[in-house]
């Protein structure tokens, strides 16, 4: 497939990439590493209002802090950042964000939030067994760091971010937001 992004998508897919920036680095540092931040929330939301083409502003986000600008939470950059505690869960957003996005020609708000459901649980899949490959721990060791203590903020923060965008697209013409896939 060779579908060309229009000058209206890629401004889009930009203003969007600052939406990943912003809920990166307002963070709350935690014992485990992982901090508290809007990223999850601001990560579904690119998904539910850019469709699967919201990831290409992930990627544009992982390339900016792989290069070394302070966009990943913390004012952190560098690629020891993603093969650090929580490059599981920066390389586990692209799902999460193409997930959330596969509701976006679907009215059905339970289908949406059961989307964004199955890319949290992958989000945190990826966090989970990168932290436990770093660390040398099981699986469920470190889930009990790196993921429980986190899930009810994170499964509130998908189900806010569809409302968020169901409301967004109520009050915004159709034509705005950007359609087909990456």
């Amino acid at each position: 497939m060779n579908q060309k992004l229009s000058t209206k998508q890629l401004a889009l897919i930009g203003m969007f990439t600052a939406v990943a920036v912003v809920t990166s680095l307002i963070s709350v540092p935690m014992p485990s590493g992982v901090a508290i931040t809007l990223q999850t929330f601001g990560m579904a939301l690119i998904g539910y209002l850019l469709g699967p083409a919201g990831i290409w502003s992930v990627f544009i986000w992982i390339l900016l802090g792989v290069v070394g600008l302070p966009v990943f939470s913390g004012l952190r950059g560098g690629v020891e950042v993603l093969v650090g505690p929580t490059g599981g869960f920066i390389l586990g957003f692209p799902f999460m964000v193409f997930l959330c996005g596969l509701s976006h020609r679907q009215p059905s708000l339970p289908f949406a939030i059961l989307s964004g459901l199955l890319g949290l649980l992958i989000l945190h899949l990826f966090g989970v067994v990168h932290y436990a490959r770093l660390n040398g721990l099981s699986f469920w060791a470190s889930a009990l760091i790196m993921s429980i203590p986190y899930l009810i903020k994170d499964i509130v923060s998908v189900a806010a971010a569809c409302i968020a965008a169901k409301t967004i697209r109520r009050r915004l013409p159709a034509e705005i937001f950007v359609s087909g896939r990456p």
